[in-house]
């Protein structure tokens, strides 16, 4: 019999779910071996789809029918042309067009007693002349569209294949779980402080990194204090932040072979990751993204200043 929160379980797989549910669901896959294992199958199918699955390329019977299709277009487009009288076609036009012909006839003329017999190479006159009048070839507003859409279309699938990874990231999911669990009671902080130089020593003998740290009040952004944290087999340092009503985690920690994405969003939480030296960065909350990122961005500018060039 399945278990009552498989639907469940797959709507946290495609990060449907918000934070609260997403640490129900986590917890329960703890002890229920269905559902753990039906994660663990959606993850391999997703993988198997990534590398197994093929790019359909366009053929060339394709390709050159539509070259075909938009040659008869542009032909009937310069039928049309030709049929619809020239509004423009007033006697001084004529007269002007008239003079031009006669100065051409005479350059061919002057071009011909000049040049060595057998020669037949064109006055540069009537050679541009002659690009002036030639037709110039345009798309018909019918395959611009068409292409748009199959721009459109590519574009999505490019999106998909990028953002997947990011979405499916396991350190994305240790970064929202350890937020998640910092919001419960006397969960936020193990030293409580808003003086740096009690903060930043605080991390010497309980995170495995010394991040920056730094009280931001003047602009909006107070230190809380810090504590550690533990997942991608390290202990992390965490440096929480209050922005008006939001609390922001910044956690820090060893970086590793793995890139991540500089933003992203997973159960409602913003993050923002940036790299400094050899150690990785990320800061997650609820706040908007203008917010948050001005934090990022006062740490990052602080972080460059201490960092020996």
């Amino acid at each position: 019999m399945q278990c009552a929160e498989a639907m469940r379980v797959q709507a946290y797989f495609d990060g449907e779910v918000d934070a609260v549910s997403a640490l129900e669901v986590e917890r329960h896959a703890e002890h229920c071996p269905e559902c753990r294992s039906l994660l663990e199958n959606l993850a391999d199918t997703r993988a198997r789809m990534r590398s197994e699955l093929e790019f359909p390329s366009a053929p060339p019977q394709l390709r050159a029918s539509l070259e075909r299709l938009l040659d008869e277009e542009t032909r009937a487009a310069t039928r049309e042309a030709a049929a619809t009288p020239d509004p423009a076609a007033t006697p001084e036009a004529t007269a002007t067009r008239e003079a031009t012909a006669t100065r051409e006839a005479t350059a061919t003329r002057e071009a011909t007693a000049t040049r060595e017999p057998g020669a037949t190479r064109e006055p540069a006159a009537m050679r541009e002349s002659a690009a002036r009048k030639r037709p110039r070839r345009r798309a018909p507003a019918f395959w611009l569209t068409a292409f748009a859409g199959a721009g459109a279309a590519l574009a999505a699938a490019v999106a998909l294949f990028v953002i997947a990874p990011w979405r499916a990231s396991p350190v994305l999911d240790d970064l929202v779980s350890a937020h998640v669990r910092s919001l419960m009671p006397q969960h936020l902080t193990d030293v409580v402080s808003t003086d740096r130089h009690t903060v930043k020593p605080w991390f010497a003998g309980h995170a495995d990194v010394s991040p920056v740290v730094a009280d931001f009040t003047d602009q909006g952004y107070r230190l809380v204090g810090g504590r550690a944290d533990y997942f991608d087999h390290q202990r992390v340092a965490a440096v929480v932040y209050q922005h008006g009503a939001h609390l922001i985690n910044v956690f820090a920690w060893v970086a590793s072979g793995r890139s991540l994405p500089q933003y992203g969003t997973r159960s409602g939480y913003h993050i923002a990751c940036w790299k400094l030296g050899n150690l990785q960065y990320c800061a997650i909350s609820d706040t908007g993204w203008d917010e948050l990122q001005g934090l990022t961005r006062l740490l990052r500018a602080l972080g460059a200043a201490d960092t020996p060039q």
